[in-house]
């Protein structure tokens, strides 16, 4: 996922209508043009001259196609495409010179046809005044991807009735993304900070979807599915289960919650929620936007420090007393072991009505024993573990 993300301050009125591309990652430039008369965006990265790599897309279609060659004198030889599950299928190639203000050359595709190619240094419009944070910031974090969700709309799904709160899903139509926003049943401010976590989160699965069609190229797999866990007046909490295949040797399988505090629309930690350590609990570990300071080394080695020494053996503990016969020490060797620290470390974690769910990790040959139905703990012994955000738990 994107970090550090912020609604862009207020520039001068020149300068508001176009930014300049500045490179988000060092020796990374964007660029606009044309391939024949097809508008396309290219994203190059030149820092090392003999494994030059990018991609581009044809603004028409936004998916992403590689690039990989080298760059001699001024003279940019490019292959589009790889033949990484060996293959040995030939590849259109592109030729380009560079110029003041980008590239022109030509691509040729393996059966001889060529089209000219015009790029260009990309100038990026500035967002809209009621741009979710999460688009606002990626001409500054990510210009290749702001100029692909430029083309990109959502289209509204099914309403939904859940916990008393009203429900819109959405979908982006070319990756099939879903997830939704809250239309009612929470003060009008609390909404919109709700919903720009939730539609930001939404174009970060689209811009991730993308990144997986990249790298598995024609046997990608990328399915999602989100489901709301518990809405609150204090917080909005909801589950990813992703399913993928971005290429390797397996495909892979997790979850990703999403859990907002409803009063400020950050993100929530667990260290936020539930604190079993000495002295003040680490505050707003995991904050991703809003520009949030995240933790500098030594804090986040603390944190590590934390959950493996602290939080895991007490984890266990806790889930040894309230479910006794689920963590019983297995009698087979690949019976889920419940008991094994390591499976808790990183633990998938999100509100339910009935406290909160934590979810162990295994390897991949025990897969099948994530996501096990009964690892709640209740908000009763929650409660006796504060946080640090101070909010309003349900009743069990």
């Amino acid at each position: 996922m994107l970090k550090g993300l912020m609604r862009l301050a207020p520039c001068a009125a020149v300068l508001c209508s176009l930014i300049s591309t500045a490179h988000a990652d060092e020796g990374k430039r964007v660029f606009t043009g044309t391939l024949g008369k097809t508008p396309i965006v290219v994203e190059l990265n030149t820092a090392q001259q003999d494994e030059v790599t990018g991609r581009y897309f044809y603004e028409k279609y936004h998916r992403d196609l590689p690039l990989s060659g080298a760059l001699l004198d001024s003279t940019l030889t490019l292959v589009e495409g790889n033949n990484r599950y060996g293959d040995d299928k030939p590849l259109p190639t592109l030729k380009l010179e560079e110029t003041a203000d980008g590239w022109q050359g030509e691509w040729q595709s393996p059966q001889g046809k060529k089209l000219a190619v015009q790029l260009s240094e990309a100038k990026l419009a500035a967002p809209s005044s009621n741009a979710l944070p999460f688009i606002a910031a990626l001409p500054a974090s990510d210009p290749y991807e702001y100029l692909r969700v430029q083309g990109l709309k959502l289209k509204p799904l099914k309403k939904q009735d859940f916990m008393g709160y009203t429900l819109q899903w959405w979908t982006e139509p070319d990756s099939k993304i879903s997830l939704f926003s809250v239309e009612s049943g929470l003060p009008k401010d609390d909404l919109q900070r709700v919903n720009q976590q939730l539609l930001g989160r939404l174009w970060s699965e689209v811009i991730s979807y993308h990144g997986c069609q990249l790298m598995g190229g024609e046997n990608v797999e990328f399915m999602q599915q989100a489901e709301p866990k518990l809405i609150s007046p204090a917080v909005v909490s909801l589950n990813i289960s992703t399913s993928y295949y971005c290429g390797g040797a397996h495909p892979d399988f997790g979850d990703s919650p999403l859990n907002i505090d409803v009063n400020t629309g950050h993100p929530l930690s667990l260290e936020d929620v539930l604190w079993v350590g000495k002295g003040q609990p680490l505050l707003h570990a995991e904050r991703d936007s809003l520009g949030d300071k995240p933790l500098n080394e030594s804090e986040s080695a603390a944190r590590s420090t934390y959950q493996r020494e602290v939080l895991v053996p007490w984890l266990i503990k806790q889930f040894t007393a309230l479910y006794p016969e689920e963590m019983k020490k297995p009698t087979q060797e690949d019976d889920c072991d419940f008991t094994d620290e390591s499976i808790w470390g990183y633990s998938s974690w999100h509100f339910t009505a009935k406290g909160l769910y934590l979810g162990p990790y295994f390897a991949r040959v025990q897969r099948s024993c994530d996501a096990p139905d009964w690892s709640i703990l209740p908000y009763s012994v929650v409660k006796q573990h504060p946080g640090a955000v101070k909010l309003q738990l349900p009743q069990n």
